[in-house]
């Protein structure tokens, strides 16, 4: 009796691991065949690509300004002078009391 139901017990656990195989190999195939109908389809959307364009304007004293279409991203001051501020979107401004020079990095879309 002992066997007899430990063997029932074995074939109902091989049974549903079969099943349980069964059914991760039909989700692979279900998946397979979308992919494929996706690949075959007429329809292809295009990516517009867009760059982004940079340059770097170095002028005397406090202020230097961007081109026509053009944003400041960041900006650099002379004598080692780490305080700035963007006016509008197209100049930088060195705060501190000594420039030399400043420098705008200006960037745009493309």
């Amino acid at each position: 009796m002992k066997h007899t139901s430990c063997l029932l017990i074995f074939i109902s656990l091989l049974q549903l691991m079969t099943l349980g195989s069964f059914q991760c190999s039909l989700d692979s195939v279900v998946n397979k065949r979308i992919q494929e109908a996706l690949k075959g389809s007429e329809y292809k959307p295009s990516i517009p690509t867009k760059t982004l364009s940079c340059v770097s304007i170095t002028s005397s004293g406090r202020l230097s300004s961007c081109p026509a279409g053009m944003v400041v991203t960041g900006c650099a001051c002379g004598y080692a002078c780490g305080s700035w501020d963007v006016r509008g979107t197209t100049t930088c401004h060195c705060q501190c009391s000594v420039i030399d020079w400043t420098t705008a990095r200006c960037c745009h879309l493309a």
